[in-house]
């Protein structure tokens, strides 16, 4: 059977939506499984063993025929999109699967399974497994199996990154912004918690603009002699390798954060109780990843992007989080 999963967005839920990929291929390893993304993504499609291949949706929309020559069997709308759907019935993929909340699924897919995302008590990463009801599979995974199906294979690191580890220290990314998709822990509290743990290297990464915005609001962090700006410096397919050579990160809801928890690295994040940004929904799902949130339930900062609840998590939880961190071999 060959099975085309589609997730257009962002990084951290592609990462979520592989374990599909893995769920497919446990089920018979001569399933081939197809996944489009955007372009930007493809490199952690790529990395998990088990994508057979990665078609990107800037190429599809510029050549429909690419979807055509793949004679699937099924798609899978994990994220809704009109474009790739109407290719899709276009194309006659025979099963065409997508939630019924949205419209033009009504036009493009002819299976059409109902829950909402928005109002359930599961995970992102749970929530994906609802679409196999359309192939009359029922089934929601606990974590355990979504780290077994993740697949990921850390990629080759260059060796001038490979120079920047720290052979004495533990190793540590921050990465402080989400590009407005998350609530973010202050940059204050990322540039306390990096200068009272002097015994730790740390790295900064993020995209170009968004070292641009640390660098605006918070430049000390860049003068403190354990820290190392990366911000803007890495492809995906670096940052990948870098995750995997670090003993961790500490990152709101973010690609990153999702990236180590499936590589099996210490992932830290520092979250929310507004639904539906809360752990409940987004937490980093690996063998060693743990969630920092508020007690409390909150909606306060529905309206704003400064989340109070996020800040009162204090540098000090988090300095006794990382110093149990230990130095990979």
């Amino acid at each position: 059977m060959k099975i085309i999963i589609s997730r257009t967005d962002n990084l951290g839920d592609v990462v979520l939506t592989l374990p599909l990929a893995g769920f497919f291929k446990g089920q018979n390893p001569d399933n081939q499984v197809v996944f489009i993304g955007k372009n930007y993504t493809q490199a952690i499609i790529e990395s998990s063993v088990y994508v057979d291949k990665f078609l990107a949706k800037e190429a599809i929309l510029a050549n429909p025929n690419l979807l055509a020559q793949e004679n699937a069997d099924a798609i899978l709308f994990v994220f809704p999109d009109v474009e790739i759907a109407q290719i899709a019935k276009k194309t006659k993929i025979p099963t065409r699967i997508g939630t019924s909340h949205r419209w033009w699924h009504w036009l493009y897919c002819n299976k059409k399974v109902s829950f909402s995302r928005k109002n359930s008590n599961l995970h992102e990463a749970q929530l994906n497994f609802k679409l196999l009801e359309g192939l009359d599979l029922f089934l929601e995974p606990n974590f355990g199996l979504i780290q077994d199906w993740y697949g990921l294979k850390t990629p080759q690191l260059p060796e001038n990154l490979q120079n920047l580890l720290s052979q004495e220290k533990v190793n540590i990314i921050l990465h402080p912004k989400s590009k407005g998709s998350a609530r973010e822990w202050h940059l204050d509290n990322y540039y306390a918690l990096a200068k009272q743990n002097s015994d730790k290297q740390f790295f900064i990464t993020g995209t170009q603009a968004e070292g641009e915005l640390v660098l605006a609001q918070k430049p000390q962090i860049f003068e403190l002699p354990n820290v190392k700006n990366l911000t803007g410096k890495l492809l995906l397919q670096e940052l990948i390798a870098f995750i995997g050579a670090v003993e961790g990160i500490v990152a709101c809801s973010t690609g990153p954060l999702h990236i180590a928890a499936a590589l099996g690295k210490y992932a830290l994040g520092i979250y929310p109780p507004i639904r539906p940004m809360h752990p409940g929904r987004w937490q980093p799902i690996g063998k060693k990843a743990k969630v920092l949130v508020l007690s409390k339930e909150c909606s306060a900062c529905r309206k704003s992007n400064f989340c109070a609840c996020i800040n009162a998590i204090s540098v000090t939880e988090v300095s006794q989080e990382i110093a149990k961190w230990q130095k990979e071999a």
